[in-house]
């Protein structure tokens, strides 16, 4: 993986739009780069949620969520520095680890809603 955040949609939404500040709801399961499973919302039995583009989530998130459309799934490949970076992360995220996530978005609230 190089560098840079590189996103591939693998569904395009037809519903509201990611805008920064937006409050997301989203199912998820996040992979390191072997293949591993990390995290995973399905697993949970919970969606996720959390306030996008204000630095409440990684970089990643922050960054490659923007403009998704509700209705869609994204896969986002995220460079260790718009991840946890050189801090250790639970017990599987080692520092300095690529992340892939597979993102589906239920929901997209904003102030105007």
């Amino acid at each position: 993986m190089n560098n840079e955040l590189r996103i591939e949609d693998i569904q395009l939404g037809e519903g509201k739009a990611v805008v920064k500040g937006a409050l997301i709801t989203t199912q998820y399961n996040g992979f390191l780069e072997d293949g591993s499973k990390f995290d995973s919302s399905y697993d949970r039995g919970k969606a996720f949620q959390c306030v996008i583009g204000t630095g409440r989530v990684i970089k990643g998130w922050d960054q490659g969520l923007m403009g998704m459309r509700v209705g869609g799934k994204r896969k986002l490949f995220v460079p260790a520095h718009l991840g946890y970076g050189e801090r250790q992360f639970g017990a599987h995220i080692k520092p300095n680890s690529n992340l892939i996530f597979e993102i589906e978005l239920l929901e997209v609230l904003t102030r105007d809603d």
